[in-house]
């Protein structure tokens, strides 16, 4: 190569180099996420089953991702509120949203003008875990079994009260199935969140409750309350001597809830799936997966994917179970 060519091919190469560096995204380096702490909102007041859950494992997805996890309550309206509130967030992965069975696929079918579309508004991240309740009653009120409560109903229709979180939820339609199963009337006396209708009915303000296990297994183990059966088909280790609905007589009721983690629509699929990977490794470690065993939930870790396709499979039973209750909130 002559001295002409040689210049030509160090001029090109200088050039091409130049025109790399000044392209959109080179030239400095992008931001790794996360760059600032991130947020989890939940829906609920502090205290509640839900808290209780992202407790468990909030710290270590902070480390494992490099940034502190706080956790911020919204709490109303059976959970809308915080959820539209991140629906709404910037989909940068800083703003997540924990919820529950009530606000991803009973609300939808429960509110007449819903504030946020659970499969258009958010990307499933990854569901955490799968929530069994418990039916449990004051320490107080006389039936110590579903069939003693099943006659005293029958016996006092409309005068046993049930407390929930609130009109439409879980803690709603599950008594609301349990009377048409058992061919009862009960009085249903929402509250504005779980903790204080467990509140109430630790005072005696109401006489029963379908509660996550979690919350149920903590307060009957200690005797404020009296667990009759739990919701699952197999018994809870977190309750091991309370029978199944299905034990107590009542032909295939099963209902289990479930919690999961949401980013508000259009979040990267990078930083979707880098949470989605740093939460199967937490959740699917032998100690965390024993202490949440423990407490009441059962392990049940989907990624994106797969999350939301449970999701869309969800939502038209959960839709059924509204319009059969009646329930709907406008």
């Amino acid at each position: 190569m002559n001295l002409r060519s040689r210049t030509q091919s160090v001029l090109l190469a200088a050039t091409s180099v130049l025109v790399f560096v000044l392209l959109p995204g080179h030239g400095h380096t992008q931001p790794t996420y996360p760059t600032k702490p991130i947020k989890i909102v939940i829906g609920f007041p502090a205290g509640g089953p839900l808290d209780q859950h992202g407790r468990l494992w909030a710290d270590k997805l902070g480390s494992a991702l490099g940034q502190p996890v706080v956790i911020d309550y919204k709490a109303g309206a059976g959970g809308t509120i915080g959820a539209s509130e991140v629906a709404k967030s910037a989909p940068d992965g800083h703003t997540l949203l924990l919820a529950n069975t009530g606000t991803m696929v009973i609300n939808p079918a429960l509110y007449k003008k819903s504030l946020y579309d659970t499969l258009k508004d958010f990307v499933p991240v990854a569901r955490t875990a799968m929530q069994p309740l418990a039916i449990v009653v004051n320490p107080n009120f006389a039936p110590k079994t579903i069939a003693e409560l099943i006659d005293y109903a029958k016996k006092n229709p409309s005068k046993v009260n049930y407390g929930s979180a609130g009109a439409g939820g879980i803690s709603h339609l599950v008594p609301e199935m349990f009377e048409k199963a058992v061919g009862v009337e009960l009085m249903h006396v929402p509250y504005k969140g779980s903790a204080p209708a467990f509140n109430d009915l630790i005072g005696g303000q109401v006489q029963m409750m379908a509660e996550s296990v979690p919350q149920a297994a903590t307060y009957a183990k200690s005797g404020k309350l009296r667990a009759l059966a739990v919701t699952s088909r197999a018994r809870n280790p977190a309750l091991p001597d309370t029978p199944t609905l299905i034990e107590s007589g009542i032909k295939d009721f099963e209902v289990v809830g479930f919690y999961g983690l949401l980013a508000p629509a259009n979040t990267p699929p990078a930083i979707v799936d880098k949470i989605s990977s740093a939460l199967k490794t937490i959740l699917e470690d032998p100690a965390m997966s024993k202490r949440m065993i423990d407490s009441g939930a059962d392990p049940a870790f989907l990624g994106r994917e797969a999350f939301g396709g449970f999701l869309r499979s969800e939502m038209p039973k959960w839709a059924k179970a509204v319009k059969d209750s009646g329930a709907s909130v406008d």
